[in-house]
């Protein structure tokens, strides 16, 4: 492991490291913290890298929130969850108001969101996409998403998170 820097960064940090996202967030006038920590470039798992990281700062990774791009017909849609659970393709669909759902390709998540696999963000996207945030962000008081860069999340209320998002909410994961 790595150390890890859990502190909101300083203003003038994230004017620096401002993201997308992080813009999105500023211009909505909702409130964030962001927590930095460091990113193994070897990492492919990005999601439980970053619980790893973070677990130190007092999050569990069932308030950790991954960010799934999505192919439905017509287009591409994004289904948010816990890191550790996994995505129900029919419940994202029917939420979604759609007949199916599957992954995207690699590729035309990148070139739609602006941001690359293991730091793609639910908000701030070049287009946004319909969004479905798994009910369970609801249970919380606050919840991490990725910030828009690997090794960076924000963290916010869940109301925040689906207001500035669009998004749905259902139970999109499989029976835990």
């Amino acid at each position: 492991m790595f150390p890890v820097s859990l502190r909101p960064l300083p203003l003038d940090a994230m004017a620096s490291a401002a993201t997308p996202a992080i813009r999105a967030l500023q211009a909505a006038g909702i409130s964030y913290e962001v927590r930095q920590f460091r990113h193994d470039p070897r990492a492919t798992s990005f999601g439980d890298e970053a619980v790893a990281e973070l677990a130190g700062a007092g999050f569990v990774a069932a308030q950790i929130f991954k960010t799934l791009v999505l192919a439905i017909p017509g287009g591409l849609a994004v289904a948010v969850l816990p890191v550790p659970d996994k995505l129900s393709f029919k419940a994202a669909a029917a939420a979604l108001g759609v007949p199916k759902a599957e992954m995207a390709e690699q590729a035309a998540a990148q070139r739609s969101t602006g941001y690359v696999v293991g730091g793609i963000s639910p908000l701030g996207q070049r287009k946004p996409l319909p969004t479905v945030v798994d009910e369970s962000a609801l249970r919380w008081d606050r919840v991490l998403c990725s910030a828009g860069k690997r090794g960076l999340d924000l963290v916010l209320t869940p109301g925040d998170l689906v207001t500035a998002t669009s998004a749905v909410t259902a139970e999109i994961c499989t029976a835990r």
